[in-house]
């Protein structure tokens, strides 16, 4: 089980990857993290965003992480529009698990 609400039908190869790397992370946290926002929003990434997306996919957990719970500042290079709609996401909506 992934965790995913969501399946993968109707997308296309590459939304289909980036939610698929989404919620298989390495850390539980960053599934969590990643995989919500990815259930939620892949289907209406654009191309350029989805690109930004997938890079923030491939970024270290631990630095992710740390800069979604503000524990380091985020870098120029990632803090995107879309960083801070991942970021916005799951301050809107916190899960009864404690992340950060």
């Amino acid at each position: 089980m992934t965790g995913s609400t969501r399946t993968s039908e109707g997308l296309d190869p590459r939304r289909r990857r980036a939610l698929y790397r989404s919620w298989r992370r390495g850390t539980r946290e960053m599934d969590l993290l990643m995989g919500r926002f990815a259930d939620a929003e892949i289907d209406r990434l654009d191309d350029a965003e989805l690109e930004i997306f997938e890079a923030l996919v491939e970024a270290p957990d631990r630095d992710l992480f740390a800069w979604l719970t503000h524990a380091v500042e985020t870098p120029p290079a990632y803090d995107t529009a879309i960083f801070r709609r991942l970021k916005a996401f799951h301050e809107a909506f916190p899960t009864t698990e404690h992340i950060g």
